[in-house]
């Protein structure tokens, strides 16, 4: 069986080892060396397993990890065809950011060049705003995480909870932190303008915080208890409408309004960008079954109105099932889907 004097001197080993602020592992070392005072005290089980979970987490957060940016043009450019149909305009601004953040990380200026304005995208549900921040994620080769702020009530969602409550964890910055395994990594904050009536006010705070590049060089989450530097972490955000949040949030972001699709457009995006992906998702084959050109309207207003892309995946994947459950069933390899036999596959 493994002592606590054993446990407690790996735990120090392993904190003289990590890549951490110097303040801070001199503030773990000194709490650790007051537990192997009171080993035998009652307290001592809840007080070690308490630090325990401090550490581990600690020890988790990339404090000096980060990833070489990717400031190639070009290539941003064909991460955007790739992976979203037509949003010229909203594709050229993207690529201005990059262009200002590569101009002036080729000057020098190591700390300015991210400070680039935060990108905020504004739009109806389906519009692909969440999409198009991973894709800046990827065109820059950083690591990405996303933190929905949807039905959000409470700062501490974000800011973590003191070590002193029972089941205290770090908030969602940090966990993003943990996930992505770089500090320059992208982190979409998304839907900000979907917290609650109750929460609004102090969640807004708390992203007043995180968006000033003054301010988060010393982010404090209430579990960590100690500043870390957010300063090099791209921040983007997406909204519903602008409304909803504060005067404050709004001086620190750049609203860029996604537009809505043409029924044109969302019959290519139906069939060159989401058919294959559900296909991928399904198992079902490729060019298992044909989809009539007069169908495809039928399936961008299923009931005679535009309904919004989420519905629109909604009645590919429809057809995706019906198919796959077709072929299951052994009533066939190949299907073509028409205006007589579409009723059959869309869900009414």
């Amino acid at each position: 069986m493994v002592k606590v004097t054993d446990q407690l001197q790996k735990l120090s080993e392993d904190v003289k080892r990590a890549n951490i602020p110097d303040e801070l592992r001199g503030n773990i070392l000194l709490r650790l060396d007051q537990l192997t005072g009171i080993t035998e005290s009652p307290t001592f089980l809840p007080e070690f397993d308490r630090m325990n979970k401090y550490i581990e987490w600690v020890l988790a957060i990339p404090w000096n990890k980060r990833t070489e940016d990717l400031l190639d043009l070009e290539h941003a450019r064909k991460i955007l065809d790739k992976n979203h149909f037509g949003l010229g305009e909203i594709k050229d601004r993207v690529l201005e950011y990059l262009s200002v953040m590569k101009l002036k990380k080729d000057k020098g200026d190591s700390e300015e060049y991210l400070r680039a304005p935060i990108l905020c995208f504004v739009g109806l549900v389906g519009t692909g705003k969440t999409t198009i921040a991973s894709s800046i994620a990827e065109a820059m080769g950083r690591n990405f995480a996303r933190i929905p702020f949807g039905g959000m009530g409470d700062p501490l969602e974000l800011r973590g909870q003191s070590r002193m409550h029972p089941e205290a964890e770090p908030g969602k910055i940090v966990k993003a932190l943990r996930t992505t395994q770089s500090k320059n990594c992208v982190i979409l904050l998304d839907e900000i303008d979907r917290v609650t009536d109750e929460g609004r006010s102090s969640i807004m705070g708390v992203l007043v915080e995180l968006l000033d590049p003054e301010q988060n060089k010393s982010f404090t989450d209430h579990f960590i208890d100690f500043p870390i530097d957010l300063s090099e972490v791209m921040f983007i955000a997406t909204a519903n409408n602008t409304q909803n949040i504060s005067t404050a949030v709004l001086d620190r972001i750049e609203p860029i309004q996604m537009p809505s699709y043409s029924d044109s457009e969302k019959i290519t995006i139906g069939r060159l960008y989401m058919l294959p992906n559900l296909l991928k998702q399904s198992g079902v084959p490729e060019g298992s079954f044909v989809i009539d050109e007069a169908v495809w309207p039928l399936i961008v207003r299923p009931l005679g109105y535009d309904a919004g892309m989420r519905t629109l995946e909604r009645s590919i994947q429809s057809i995706v099932r019906k198919v796959a459950l077709q072929m299951i069933e052994g009533k066939g390899q190949k299907f073509e889907i028409s205006t007589e036999n579409v009723k059959q596959y869309l869900q009414q």
